[in-house]
């Protein structure tokens, strides 16, 4: 079996994915009408061997309304007229959907308090600042 690289340290195996085609919703004629050109992929992310423990629940939590009670990442994809092209869509949709999950949120801000320095500087710039604008007014009458 082949497998698909998402990321240097993940990589799918093929058989992971589900695939399968339907028709198309919307305008397009005989086309849309009769040939099934629509694909919907289906990606069991509960029960993939693939995903890190921790990337597994960030893949939940993003797919949103797409991942259904079962934990199942279900993508349909009809941009394009042919099947390939939708195919490699929703193919695509899914790695960047796993490469956003893969990236571990940044550590949370621990609030601090600023420094004397900080301080003095902030209030001898507001200083500045007043004097300055005080010096714009009209000369003060001897």
């Amino acid at each position: 079996m082949s497998r698909i690289a998402v990321t240097p340290r993940i990589s799918l195996e093929e058989s992971e994915l589900v695939e399968e085609f339907l028709r198309a919703s919307g305008a397009g004629g005989q086309n849309i009408q009769k040939v099934e050109t629509a694909v919907q992929l289906r990606f069991d992310i509960a029960r993939s061997p693939s995903l890190p423990e921790a990337v597994r629940e960030r893949l939940l939590r993003l797919g949103g309304r797409r991942v259904t009670k079962d934990g199942v990442l279900v993508i349909t994809a009809q941009r394009h007229r042919t099947q390939d092209r939708n195919r490699e869509d929703a193919r695509e949709r899914l790695l960047a959907l796993i490469r956003e999950a893969a990236i571990p949120p940044p550590p949370p801000r621990r609030p601090t308090r600023p420094t004397l320095g900080s301080r003095e500087r902030r209030l001898e710039g507001k200083a500045k600042r007043g004097d300055v604008k005080r010096l714009r007014g009209r000369p003060e009458r001897d």
